[in-house]
């Protein structure tokens, strides 16, 4: 799934350009009332390295139940281990160990839900086998259905969901085919009444071809066979922060935004002779990635920085963008291909949730 990230840099010069300046004045990793959140301790958890640790992963994929085939590398026959044991150590401070039975103490009877591509649920899978790991004796319920799935942890009364929904806005099928509606939200009438919301897209905004699932696109009353991608991801994304604003209600509900997880299809990126991620079995050292962030990167921000309602951006692009060794590759049961945009399980995600419980523990 390359994404073209040069030629998208050219589309979208303009738009980026107006949101620069704002990016920086609001730093735009909190927004609202959790504004500069993981700054209160003097530390920006989305800011550090990878290290060896010896205490990872956190669980073995063998041991988990929950776990898509597509992301268990290991069952599928990736020969090297170390990606297995990095953690991530922001500069000013330690991550508190995930506790996955302290977890479930203080969401006791709460609903959470991922809302997104498959991404989320990338992110869901690696949620539920962090849990299962710490109380591998509970009775726990799993549902698999289109779009909703959940797993649920019956003695704590706690359900983490899925949507799956990969552009957030609705996708219509209509007498002249699908219609992706950039206005239109519907399927936010399935995200109301949880206690926590961990939104996430971007993949599909750049299929085309086969792979794009909508006919044409829809803005307002003009309909089109196509657009500026970046433009309708904003514009999408913007319909998504006005649904927030009208209907989530802070005192009950703690949102965030996941972030863009990249993909590694350009070994050029990271300046590697290699063609993509296949074969690679380090991440990058330092703190910074060569290729730099890609183009959604700014759109996020710019939207979050006009949402009202406090929402909290899990910011981990750069940290993923140093994992070119933590996807499936070659070892993600697929049939052919690379995959370079997924993640392994146990893997990267689970840094992602480490970084959520920090956050929610700060």
């Amino acid at each position: 799934m390359g994404f073209g990230y040069q030629a998208l840099l050219l589309e979208v010069v303009v738009l980026v350009t107006l949101f620069v300046q704002q990016a920086r004045t609001e730093q735009l990793y909190n927004i609202s009332s959790l504004r500069n959140r993981e700054l209160v301790s003097g530390c920006n958890l989305f800011q550090g390295q990878w290290v060896l640790d010896a205490s990872y992963p956190l669980y073995e994929s063998s041991s988990c139940p929950f776990i898509d085939p597509e992301f268990d590398c290991q069952k599928f026959g990736r020969p090297d281990t170390q990606y297995l044991k990095y953690a991530w150590k922001p500069d000013a401070c330690d991550l508190p160990r995930f506790d996955g039975m302290g977890f479930l103490k203080r969401w006791r009877g709460k609903k959470i839900m991922f809302v997104g591509d498959s991404l989320s649920l990338n992110q869901w899978n690696s949620l539920a086998c962090m849990i299962h790991q710490s109380v591998p004796n509970v009775k726990t319920t799993l549902v698999r259905n289109a779009p909703l799935s959940h797993v649920t942890f019956e003695d704590y009364g706690v359900t983490i969901s899925l949507y799956r929904t990969p552009y957030l806005v609705d996708i219509v099928r209509e007498n002249i085919g699908r219609v992706l509606k950039l206005d239109s939200i519907q399927a936010g009438n399935s995200w109301k009444g949880m206690d926590m919301l961990i939104f996430n897209t971007w993949h599909w905004w750049t299929h085309k071809g086969n792979s794009q699932p909508w006919d044409y696109i829809q803005d307002g009353t003009k309909i089109s066979k196509d657009m500026n991608r970046i433009t309708a991801f904003y514009k999408g994304l913007n319909t998504w922060a006005k649904w927030v604003d009208l209907n989530v209600d802070p005192s009950k509900t703690k949102v965030f935004f996941q972030g863009i997880s990249p993909t590694h299809y350009q070994a050029k990126e990271w300046k590697s002779g290699s063609r993509n991620c296949n074969g690679e079995q380090q991440p990058l050292t330092g703190s910074s990635y060569p290729g730099g962030a890609p183009p959604a990167v700014a759109v996020v921000h710019q939207v979050l920085s006009t949402i009202k309602k406090p929402v909290f951006l899990l910011d981990i692009t750069t940290l993923s963008q140093l994992r070119k060794d933590a996807h499936p590759s070659t070892y993600g049961g697929q049939k052919s291909g690379t995959d370079c945009s997924h993640w392994c399980l146990p893997g990267l995600p689970d840094t992602w949730n480490h970084l959520l419980y920090a956050a929610l523990n700060m």
